[in-house]
């Protein structure tokens, strides 16, 4: 296995949420495409034309986050963000507390940052788009 990437999906905010982790984690998207620019997209519904059909921002060298919007049809059957986190392993306290921060803003802490029982440095919160982050720094020395 070369990688593992994070694909999500939003009920038409993933441009929103994107522009916002492009704050926390900088680089450049990858791609940003929308339905309507997609062969047949002119036939859909004006609202889902303007929906990301996919969004991509790399995170590291071998991890990038992806998303698209669900479309008007599908909106009522998804449930969002509250079945998984996205485990960040840093390379520093400070680095973990700058990606807390900058994730829980607006957002929900779950469980500040914090030295934890198994030597970790160690944070859960739930972003303003209901994405759930775990915050790790594992002190190796």
């Amino acid at each position: 296995m070369v990688s593992t990437d994070i694909y999500l999906h939003f009920p038409g905010k993933s441009e929103e949420a994107f522009d916002f982790y492009k704050t926390v984690f900088g680089g450049e998207f990858i791609e940003a495409k929308r339905y309507g620019d997609m062969p047949g997209g002119e036939k859909m519904k004006g609202e889902d034309q303007e929906k990301m059909m996919h969004i991509s921002l790399r995170l590291s060298p071998s991890t990038v986050l992806m998303a698209s919007d669900v479309l008007s049809a599908e909106h009522a059957n998804r449930k969002y963000g509250s079945n998984f986190h996205i485990c960040l392993q840093a390379e520093s306290e400070k680095e973990a507390n700058q990606l807390f921060n900058q994730l829980s803003k607006d957002g929900k802490i779950e469980m500040p940052m914090n030295k934890t029982f198994w030597g970790a440095y160690f944070g859960q919160c739930k972003d303003r788009f209901g994405l759930m982050w775990m915050i790790n720094f594992q002190n190796s020395k």
